[in-house]
């Protein structure tokens, strides 16, 4: 088989890369390693920045989350009982967009699926040759038959543990890692959302989210300990340790009931230097990891995204390799930003296990900062709502 772009990966950074190249008369192919009901049974977060946002535009599938999704224009931030407003659009003059994930790669599905785009799935074995050659192949298995692909360029869009990063050869790249040493344990519930925006709550107890879906969809998380299992926490222990970490007005008007969905996710911060070799390009999670802390996972993709379309367009309409050349550079200075703001985000709200109370002393003041100075919540909103690619 033979195709211009072949994307390893059928999340919604692959999905969204195919969709946008089809609009330029830009052919593609999509391996993915599991089923589609499997990748759209993955719960993961749902704020988005408008550079997304105009991803999604531009790529013609924007029409259900306009419809659907809910624009926040601020967060709320907590510590103890005391809490405050970050105002987004006062700062920024935008907001960002509350839209599952899920419902964000449905969207993309349907839109492929619609054009004819060509996805694979349940794909298996996958190696990919000749990515520092002009004539790159990919090799996979489907069943019992091994498949070629033959193509001009890869984009790697397959996550942290898929094999486009690990086809690098190790002299050729560096990694850098902080494995944080605490997780996130979150719910699932049908239930209304305790306020109309995000609460990001700093307690003695440890870091508490309160999240949302749609109106009578939430997401909750409390900091848990990285031995915990989702068993080893019952509903009724998950909404009474949520309570005792929020404000206290928050606490009480908060609509418990069965969760849906309960699951632990660790916090690590993670980035892979270069994220190109030849004509093989990593994009999102297979270059980059972020703590979810300020929701920059899918948005980092998203302007990865972004410059590799440009550059592929660039390419395939001009001639011209320069977007090209330039992707890792220009990929890279965005994502390290991006880690930055999540790294502080994160050291903010969390409780570390060798925290002393000089650390403490030192989050509660930083958190009294950006309470009263205007400078400093401008400079939050301006990374939360997502920086310009």
């Amino acid at each position: 088989m033979r195709t211009q772009v072949a994307i390893i990966g059928g999340g919604p950074s692959g999905l969204l890369l195919s969709q946008l190249l089809h609009l330029r008369g830009i052919s593609s192919v999509v391996l993915e390693r599991k089923t589609k009901d499997y990748v759209l049974g993955r719960i993961r977060a749902g704020v988005l920045e408008q550079g997304l946002v105009r991803l999604m535009e531009e790529a013609n599938v924007a029409g259900r989350m306009h419809r659907e999704g809910f624009v926040h224009d601020g967060t709320l931030v907590a510590y103890g009982d005391e809490m405050f407003h970050v105002d987004f659009k006062a700062h920024t003059g935008s907001g960002v967009m509350l839209y599952g994930q899920t419902e964000l790669t449905r969207d993309l599905y349907e839109a492929r699926e619609k054009a004819g785009g060509e996805l694979i799935f349940n794909v298996e074995d996958v190696e990919i040759a000749g990515a520092n050659t002009d004539c790159p192949q990919v090799h996979y298995r489907v069943g019992d038959r091994i498949h070629q692909l033959n193509c001009d360029f890869v984009a790697g869009c397959d996550g942290f543990h898929g094999v486009s990063r690990r086809t690098i050869p190790t002299d050729q790249k560096r990694e850098y890692e902080k494995v944080y040493p605490f997780g996130w344990l979150g719910i699932l519930s049908e239930t209304p959302p305790v306020n109309d925006e995000l609460i990001y709550s700093n307690s003695e107890r440890g870091f508490a989210l309160c999240s949302m879906r749609n109106a009578n969809l939430s997401r909750y998380y409390i900091q848990c300990s990285l031995s915990d299992r989702p068993e080893d926490w019952t509903d009724h222990a998950f909404w009474d340790e949520l309570k005792r970490r929020i404000p206290r007005e928050q606490a009480e008007a908060i609509v418990m009931g069965p969760s849906i969905e309960k699951s632990i996710a660790p916090l690590r911060s993670f980035v892979c230097e270069p994220m190109r070799w030849g004509r093989l390009f990593l994009c999102g999670d297979a270059a980059h990891i972020v703590p979810p802390t300020g929701a920059k996972g899918l948005n980092t993709a998203a302007s990865d995204v972004q410059y590799l379309y440009t550059g592929l367009r660039r390419f395939y309409e001009d001639g011209d390799m320069e977007g090209l050349d330039s992707y890792s550079a220009k990929a890279l200075a965005r994502v390290w930003k991006a880690e930055r703001f999540s790294w502080w985000f994160s050291s903010l709200m969390h409780r570390y296990p060798d925290q002393s109370m000089f650390d403490h002393k030192m989050q509660i003041a930083e958190l009294e900062f950006l309470r009263s100075s205007d400078a400093a919540q401008k400079a939050m909103a301006e990374n939360y709502v997502g920086l310009p690619y």
